[in-house]
């Protein structure tokens, strides 16, 4: 290593009080030092907007495979666990750079603003549907009723996938989060129990599209396939990713931005006033608390950080919770503007890793939220509000949010 460790201040993130709110301390870092490092991790953290940004672009800061927290198993633990290692190893945005490519220039066949504009009315009936059931009961909860079944229904449409499996595709869902964690053997062996069950279910949806093509995301793959762009193996690990991360991050996107229009009521009573904002909230809700609150990078090259040289192989852990609310960047930044303009956030990336479905995304939020406020204009949260849980590291995930009708 060109720069010893003990060079950079070192910080804890692991404490009670950085779990329960990390923004503190990750405000007094920024204000301290442009790069810090995480023991616990072995990974440093940068957490200013300009490096940040220009981690995003650095071709040479590539995207820090999960598998990488598979091998700091036992041997005999990683032995266990090698079917998960291997379908992670898979996952675009995982592989190496051509792979990752070809598998970018595939997706943009289908996820072109064209397309995910012509789900807008889809988006609404479905939103409409899942608040019809809980009407009557004057109540739900925001997670487990509306957050995750809306875009977790949206992406097995696209996939082509029977409505009757799809509470079972969240299931699964819901168990494959602990790949995205600092999680023990015990949820990782839980882990690879269900992402082996989806592809063996996949693995049958693929041969149904080769004998009946559709218009579906899954046809596309199928197509490619028959090009040879891809294998079934390859098809079936990022249907995993995409059922996964297709629902996962728009979820926690509607309950963390519900969760700030009700800490704001004066925006909440904005918005409601003038639904045409709808876009620009959403845009707020991303810089704010963005369903991505930190992003793993590894140094492929040498590379320079901030002004301080790294080699290869370096980890870093990109903090977009603090370089979202960079003082130098944002005015008044801690405050949640529904107006805010400009807003140039990183929330979903840059650069080769930008997320695909950034777009639809953005889409599912904004109509959820449009027929959520016309239906339910008193909308009110009960039973103390949401509850959060550490999502290691630097993360908070809501995992239940009652609220009154």
């Amino acid at each position: 290593m060109s720069e010893p460790v003990a060079t950079f201040p070192s910080y804890d993130l692991f404490t009670p009080e950085v779990l329960d709110d990390p923004l503190p301390l990750l405000r007094r870092i920024s204000a301290e030092t442009p790069v810090s490092y995480i023991p616990q991790l072995d990974a440093h953290l940068i957490t200013r907007y300009a490096d940040v940004l220009s981690a995003l672009k650095d071709r040479r800061m590539s995207t820090a495979n999960l598998t990488q927290g598979l091998d700091r198993l036992t041997p005999a633990e990683l032995e266990e666990l090698r079917p998960v290692r291997t379908s992670v190893a898979m996952w675009m945005g995982h592989t190496d750079p051509a792979d990752h490519v070809r598998f970018q220039q595939l997706l943009k066949r289908y996820f072109t603003p064209a397309t995910v504009d012509l789900l807008r009315p889809r988006v609404r009936e479905l939103t409409h549907e899942l608040l019809d059931a809980v009407e009557p009961r004057g109540r739900m909860d925001v997670v487990a009723d509306l957050a995750y079944p809306l875009p977790a229904n949206v992406i097995a449409e696209m996939l082509g996938m029977p409505t009757r499996h799809r509470e079972q595709l969240q299931a699964w869902s819901r168990d494959i989060l602990a790949l995205f964690q600092l999680a023990d053997v015990d949820l990782l062996r839980k882990s690879q129990r269900s992402v082996l069950e989806m592809q063996d279910y996949l693995r049958g949806l693929v041969d149904e599209r080769r004998r009946t093509p559709s218009e579906d995301l899954l046809s596309v793959f199928v197509a490619a396939e028959r090009e040879g762009v891809v294998t079934e193996d390859e098809i079936v690990a990022n249907c995993v990713l995409l059922l996964f991360a297709g629902h996962e991050t728009t979820a926690g996107l509607i309950a963390n931005g519900l969760a700030l229009l009700f800490d704001n009521p004066d925006q909440l009573a904005l918005l409601k006033s003038e639904p045409e904002l709808t876009p620009s909230a959403v845009e707020e809700m991303l810089r704010c608390d963005g369903p991505a609150g930190v992003v793993a990078r590894v140094s492929t090259e040498p590379v320079e950080v901030a002004g301080t040289s790294f080699p290869a192989g370096r980890q870093f852990y990109l903090a977009m919770l603090a370089s979202n609310r960079d003082p130098s960047v944002f005015f008044e930044p801690d405050r949640f503007d529904v107006r805010r303009k400009p807003n140039r956030h990183t929330a979903f990336g840059l650069g080769a890793f930008y997320c695909l479905g950034a777009s639809l995304a953005r889409m599912e939020t904004e109509e959820c939220f449009r027929v959520l406020l016309d239906r339910f204009p008193g909308l009110r949260p009960v039973d103390g509000g949401p509850l959060r849980r550490p999502s290691l590291p630097l993360g908070r995930r809501i995992e239940s949010f009652p609220v009154e009708l």
